[in-house]
This record gives structure tokens, C-alpha cells and sequence, in this order.
């Protein structure tokens, strides 16, 4: 995998999430490359499934074929909704493209930069859910927090208010 590069996506199976895949898939991967899907689920008391084995490292990488198959995602506590499968499956066919999703379980935050340092990672596009600014001083923006501590380029794709 050394001479390709990794574009890395965040996604969380939502609207912006899915926005910020179809702009990398368009804008960024090429022939060649390795799309890697990171998503993160919450830390939890996990007692069955492939969770329990790959809870504080993250999953291995998983394949299209693998993440498609929701017998093999259920072990891992993981939904991929129909778009993004079409998405990837369409993009992997046409720009002939690897792609792969590692799953990690914790604060987003940290573990999406987490990712970026193992993987290790090209680039980084990451989806913004438009929180106010109210919501976004309560909760934390994940988007904001990778521009600033996240050790590759990082493009935000904004979601419009209008979706």
C-alpha cells in the first residue's frame, strides 16, 4: 500500500456523512487508490461479536465485499445504509479503487485521529453536521477538532442548511 494513497472518509452512515463520501469519491480518489471508510461507534459493554476483539485497536481493514454483507457487519455492531453501499460499490467499479472501512470504537474525536497516525493516512475528508453555535460549544465539533489536531490535510464538507 506504500505507493498509493489513502483517502480517508469519516462517515457515520448519515446525510452529511454520505455528502462528504460522494465529494471525496468525486473530487479527491483516483485510479489506484485506497478509499478507507473509518466510522466510530460508542464505547459500550460489548459482550458478543468482533467488537469485543478490536475494541481498543479498531478492526481490521474490512473489505467492500466484507461491509457489504450485513450477516459480517452485524459481528462488528454496524449498519451501512444502501446509499453509501452504492456509493463505494460505484465508485470502486468505475475508478477501480480499493476500498476498505476500519471500524473504532470511542470518542470520534480521538479515534478518527487515531486513524489517520496508524493507517497512516493521505488525506482525510470528514462531513460537517452544521451544529450551531450553542450546540457545537455543548457538544464538541468532531469536524472542527480533526482540521486542528488531525497529522494530514483535512477537507470538511459542509452540509447545507437546505438538505
Amino acid at each position: 500500500m506504500d505507493a498509493e494513497r489513502r483517502v480517508g472518509v469519516a462517515v457515520d452512515f448519515s446525510a452529511c456523512s454520505r455528502k462528504a463520501l460522494k465529494w471525496a469519491v468525486d473530487n479527491v480518489a483516483r485510479r489506484g487508490d485506497h478509499l478507507i471508510l473509518i466510522t466510530v461507534r460508542p464505547e459500550g459493554n460489548y459482550e458478543s461479536g468482533e467488537m469485543q476483539l478490536w475494541e481498543t485497536t479498531g478492526s481490521p481493514f474490512i473489505p467492500l465485499s466484507e461491509f457489504s454483507d450485513p450477516v459480517v457487519m452485524k459481528k462488528y455492531g454496524v449498519k451501512p445504509d444502501p446509499e453509501t453501499l452504492d456509493i463505494v460499490n460505484t465508485a470502486a467499479a468505475q475508478k477501480e479503487i480499493v476500498v476498505l472501512l476500519r471500524i473504532y470504537w470511542g470518542d470520534a474525536r480521538e479515534k478518527i485521529c487515531e486513524a489517520i497516525d496508524k493507517i497512516p493516512l493521505s488525506c482525510l475528508v470528514i462531513g460537517n453536521r452544521g451544529l450551531g453555535k450553542l450546540k457545537r460549544a455543548i457538544l464538541g465539533s468532531v469536524s472542527n477538532y480533526v482540521v486542528n489536531n488531525g497529522s494530514c490535510p483535512v477537507t470538511v464538507v459542509k452540509s447545507s442548511d437546505h438538505e
